[in-house]
C-alpha cells in the first residue's frame, strides 16, 4: 500500500524495524482484533493498539465508568463518569488515532453472542475480570479458530498467555484452570489491585497481540507468564495441553456454547 505523509511520521519509528517495516505496518492496518473489557487491562491494550495502527478494534463492555475505575482505568476520565465504557473508549482513542476504526458492543459476552463477534474478527484479546468470560473467550475462540491472547490481574499479580490450541499442539484456557470456572471467592473489588500492575500486562497483553498478528517473535502459546509486582520478578512456565480437555482433548464434549451454563462450567444439556 501507498503510505501517506502523515502514517510515514506516525508509524515511522515501527517502520525502521526490520521486524515490521512497511508490509508490517500494512498488516496491522488491516487486523481486526476484538478486546473484552474496557477497563483496567483493557484501557492500556486498547490505547497501545490504537496507537501501534490496529484498522479496527471492536470493544465489548456493558459496563459505565465508575469513579472507582479510573486508579487503573487509565482511557476513560473524570469528565466521562457516568458514560458507557465503550463510547467513552471510543472517544479516547479516536483522539489517540483518528485513523483506525472503532466498533463498540455496549452488551456482556454471553453464550448467545460469543461465536458471532468472535467470528467477525482476525484475533480476540481477553481483559476480563472474571473466569466465567474467560472460559467463554476461551471456549468461543477455540470453536471460531481464532487466536486468543488472555491477561489477569489481581492484588499484586498478573498473568498472561496467548491460546490458539486449534493449532491441535498448544493448550486451551481450560487446559492450564481446570474444566470450569467454579465459583472464586474473591474479586478486586474485595481485594484489592494495583493500578500500575494493570497498565504493566495490559501493555505486555497488547504486545502479544502485535506479535501474532505480524507473526514475529516466540508465541507466548504454551507458556504462562507470571508477573509478581512486589518482587518485580517475571517467571514463565510450560504449560501443557490436556488431553482430557473437555474443550480440546480427544474426547471433546463442548461443540455448543449455548449448552453450557458459564457459572458453573457444567452443560445444560447432552451434546
Amino acid at each position: 500500500m501507498d503510505f501517506s505523509d502523515d502514517q510515514i511520521d506516525r508509524y515511522a519509528r515501527h517502520l525502521v524495524l526490520p521486524e515490521i517495516g512497511e508490509t508490517g505496518q500494512e498488516r496491522l492496518l488491516k487486523a481486526r482484533v476484538l478486546v473484552i473489557g474496557a477497563g483496567g487491562l483493557g484501557s492500556p491494550l486498547l490505547l497501545y493498539l490504537a496507537a501501534a495502527g490496529i484498522g479496527t478494534l471492536g470493544v465489548v463492555d456493558d459496563d459505565a465508568v465508575d469513579l472507582s475505575n479510573l486508579q487503573r482505568q487509565v482511557l476513560h476520565d473524570t469528565a466521562n463518569i457516568g458514560m458507557s465504557k465503550v463510547e467513552s473508549a471510543r472517544r479516547r482513542l479516536a483522539e489517540i488515532n483518528p485513523e483506525v476504526k472503532v466498533e463498540v458492543h455496549n452488551t456482556r459476552l454471553t453464550p448467545d453472542n460469543a461465536l458471532d463477534l468472535v467470528a467477525r474478527y482476525d484475533l480476540v484479546a481477553d481483559g476480563s475480570d472474571n473466569f466465567p468470560t474467560r472460559y467463554l473467550a476461551n471456549d468461543a475462540c477455540y470453536l471460531a479458530q481464532k487466536t486468543l491472547v488472555s491477561a489477569a490481574i489481581m492484588r499484586f499479580d498478573g498473568q498472561l498467555s496467548t491460546y490458539k490450541a486449534h493449532d491441535g499442539k498448544t493448550p486451551c484456557y481450560r487446559c492450564l484452570f481446570g474444566p470450569q470456572p467454579g465459583d472464586p471467592k474473591e474479586s478486586c473489588a474485595d481485594v484489592g489491585v494495583l493500578g500500575a500492575l494493570a497498565g504493566s500486562l495490559g501493555a505486555l497483553q497488547a504486545n502479544e497481540v502485535i506479535k501474532e498478528v505480524l507473526g514475529i517473535g516466540e508465541s507466548l502459546a504454551g507458556s504462562l507468564l507470571l508477573f509478581d509486582a512486589l518482587a518485580t520478578t517475571f517467571r514463565k512456565v510450560k504449560a501443557p495441553r490436556d488431553p482430557d480437555c473437555a474443550l480440546c482433548g480427544s474426547q471433546a464434549t463442548i461443540r455448543d456454547l449455548k449448552t453450557m451454563d458459564y457459572r458453573t462450567g457444567e452443560a445444560l444439556c447432552a451434546v
